[in-house]
């Protein structure tokens, strides 16, 4: 702090390698960017809602003070109310994970919506839907997905072979979900080479695996894992590789599996040669890599990114079923897990621990969508679709209210997106910043950072309970969601039932005094919460067992069955054979993705656009932050490219082109890197949508956007989970006028 003002935020003593994106945090409080005051869309001002969504994201903004707002906001709702009812609201938020207990802009803005009558809501989420999906099936629970992995303990003192999908890049795990004690990727890739570990990276992209790893690379043609695990599954069956006792003891249906891949089922072996020609590693060293597999203590990791893509259950049914053939599941250091390294907190051993949150209430409203099916649902009110076994109808959404994370940002297809947004009648938008979707609203609240306001953060992960202290003041008009929530509540005659009579600090003290009771039951002490709030940061220790995903289950598969059909590993699924899904069978299996290098679609669009996550942001998060901004090339989000790629097409480093497909078409800055594979471009996620003219349909976004390229289809009618790594593009050297950059700018706001 310097005069009273907070200058710089500084890592914690505890953590080796904090993260630079933090820093964005304090530039951005008082950014342009910033919305300062309530604001409606002028023309929605006028007409209401007879004024229609044509408008949005083109139209000026009025300010206006805090009760007509509220009051404007209070009168919408109320007559979607009463003429269509409370399933006419979408309760949109996807704020990833704020780090606060009581200030997570997904419980707030629920439990309003649901004070007031319920709302529509979404399921899954974005990072790993089609995992989430299929996991139940085959293991009868998600463990080893989000929570409840083999810890990095185990895998540095056992493990002899790490196989990674994907890998497990740093950049990711700079973030956590409820916040980060300490950073430790590095070290514990450091401690498991040191330990003789070698480790193997499958994946189009050379540095998803560090320096640290020192790790061999398989580039991998993007979308074709499946087929390379199943060349190493036909060499473990081919020599007698496989662990015959645990697949009998252990797991359900193998035999209908490996009828598929001797080729009995269909009549094409599925061997090494077979899927060298597909995901283009050659033959000889796939089968070198089964026999490692299979005579070492062997972990199997896998990016959370490879199921975001057509058929996106399959890699994970099928990691597991190898896994399953190599018979260590269950061992320590051995099996399977997903997400090694895509958050801080995955592999750490766990504090055995629910944290309290605030309590979103009772959803009168039971109709729900799959989360990356908003523009299905905007633009086919009342249609069918299928989702895990059911036939479900999209609901008929008149009012959406959105709280915590941007669309778009994170779903695909944004000139898609663009046209569905447009059919609500009412949009109502809590936001910080002028990004995308504030621009795109008819009303919009001005929500405060986290730096000003107090919250409690916690993350079972990290072991940590910690008091977030308001370091700031609000900028301009700005509000807290619980105050614009509890003001809104209360010109609809419910304030009591969202705020049960308690202020901000109240809401802190009784959630941690529930946090301390669950603490005291595990044996830990916590203070009085006065002296927690001095302190800042409670730590505690490290379980002394590692936990070892599927560890009872192994031990005793009669006593400790899993909550599958079968209460074994389902290799093959009756229940999902039962479905009847062209697209996902009863066991793991090669589909051909719609998008992929061997695609007769290359002829127009000839390479495969990866959009992994950015290293100077969190997804979209400060992506206005000086961080995220010097990593721009002429302002533009950079992409990267084989170097052989770009000298086919005259493209040097550091020049803008113009990527495209048929769905859209966008600018970016070239860096050129043998990092990546031929006939593969890397264009991270998160450059704020800035189209050149938001008036006109398929405008060019002249930031860098990835989603006005990618595919708006579900991976499947299991899940249908978003695809968004299924994606062929073109690159050209752009030689017109570079169009100035207007993200970050604020909107046009003019007198009412």
């Amino acid at each position: 702090m310097q005069d009273g003002r907070a200058v710089e935020l500084v890592g914690i003593e505890h953590d080796p390698d904090p993260s630079p994106i933090a820093g964005s945090m304090i530039g951005a409080l008082e950014h342009p960017s910033r919305i300062a005051a309530p604001m409606a869309r002028a023309s929605f001002l006028e007409k209401g809602h007879l004024a229609g969504g044509k408008g949005r994201g083109v139209d000026p903004f009025i300010k206006l003070e805090w009760p007509e707002a509220i009051d404007l906001a209070a009168r919408e709702l109320q007559r979607v109310r009463s003429q269509h009812g409370n399933s006419a609201i979408y309760g949109g938020s996807y704020g990833w994970g704020s780090a606060g207990r009581f200030h997570h802009a997904k419980s707030q803005v629920h439990r309003f919506l649901n004070a007031i009558g319920g709302c529509v809501r979404s399921v899954q989420d974005y990072s790993f839907a089609a995992a989430s999906t299929i996991l139940p099936y085959v293991i009868g629970t998600t463990h080893g997905l989000g929570t409840g992995h083999t810890v990095w303990p185990s895998i540095i003192n056992n493990t002899q072979t790490v196989v990674m999908f994907g890998g497990a890049p740093h950049k990711n795990a700079q973030v956590n979900s409820g916040g980060v004690f300490a950073h430790y990727l590095i070290s514990s890739m450091k401690q498991l080479r040191k330990n003789g570990a070698q480790i193997i990276c499958i994946s189009p992209i050379r540095d998803d695996a560090g320096s640290e790893t020192n790790a061999q690379w398989l580039p991998v043609r993007p979308g074709t894992d499946v087929a390379l695990m199943l060349g190493l599954a036909h060499t473990l069956m081919d020599e007698d590789l496989h662990d015959v006792e645990f697949l009998k003891k252990y797991t359900s249906g193998f035999k209908r599996f490996a009828a598929y891949v001797t080729g009995e089922a269909d009549g094409i072996p599925k061997s090494a040669d077979w899927a060298a020609k597909i995901c283009t590693i050659p033959a000889h060293t796939l089968r070198q890599l089964a026999r490692r597999m299979a005579t070492t203590r062997t972990k199997i990791m896998m990016a959370w990114s490879l199921q975001r893509a057509n058929y996106g259950e399959q890699p994970c049914w099928m990691a597991i079923t190898l896994a399953a053939m190599l018979g260590q599941i269950g061992l320590p250091g051995g099996g399977f897990g997903f997400g090694y390294g895509a958050s801080n907190g995955v592999g750490n051993p766990l504090l055995d621990i629910s944290w309290p949150a605030l309590d979103q209430g009772q959803n009168a409203v039971d109709n729900f969508i799959p989360v990356a099916r908003i523009s299905d649902m905007l633009l086919n009110p009342k249609s069918k679709y299928d989702f895990k076994g059911q036939v479900r109808i999209y609901p008929d959404i008149k009012l959406v209210y959105w709280a915590g994370g941007n669309p778009f940002h994170h779903h695909q297809d944004l000139n898609r997106l663009c046209e569905a947004w447009t059919r609500p009648e009412v949009v109502i938008v809590h936001d910080s910043w002028w990004n995308a979707l504030a621009r795109r609203a008819d009303i919009v609240f001005p929500s405060a950072t986290q730096l000003e306001r107090n919250d409690i953060a916690c993350a079972a992960r990290e072991r940590m309970l910690a008091a977030s202290h308001k370091i700031a003041e609000p900028f301009g008009k700005v509000r807290a969601d619980f105050d614009i929530y509890a003001d809104l509540c209360a010109a609809m005659g419910v304030r009591n039932i969202f705020t049960q009579g308690r202020s901000e600090e109240e809401w802190l003290r009784y959630l941690y005094h529930q946090a301390a009771a669950r603490l005291k039951d595990l044996g830990h002490y916590a203070p009085h919460f006065d002296d927690f709030w001095e302190k800042g940061l409670l730590h505690f220790p490290e379980p002394e067992a590692h936990t070892v995903l599927l560890e009872d289950f192994r031990k005793d598969p009669q006593k400790n069955p899993l909550q599958t059909a079968s209460g074994l590993i389902e290799i093959y699924s009756e229940t999902i054979a039962g479905y009847g899904y062209a697209d996902c069978s009863g066991h793991p299996r090669w589909f051909e993705p719609l998008e992929w290098l061997g695609s007769a679609i290359t002829r127009q669009f000839p390479l495969h656009m990866i959009s992994n996550q950015p290293k100077t942001r969190l997804h979209s998060q400060y992506d206005n932050g000086q961080y995220s901004r010097d990593s721009k090339i002429q302002d533009r989000e950079p992409v990267r490219i084989n170097p052989d790629d770009a000298s086919k097409r005259g493209i040097g480093n550091g020049d803008v082109v113009r990527i495209f497909n048929d769905r859209g078409e966008c600018l970016a800055g070239a860096i050129l890197s043998d990092a990546v594979r031929p006939g593969v471009v890397q264009l991270s996620t998160g450059a704020w949508y800035d189209p050149q003219h938001p008036d006109q349909k398929n405008s060019l976004d002249k930031h860098g956007n990835h989603n006005v390229l990618t595919a708006d289809r579900g991976a499947s009618k299991l899940s249908q989970a978003t695809s968004a790594h299924s994606c062929l593009v073109e690159i050209e050297l752009f030689t017109g006028t570079l169009p100035p950059l207007s993200a970050f700018d604020p909107p046009r706001i003019v007198s009412a």
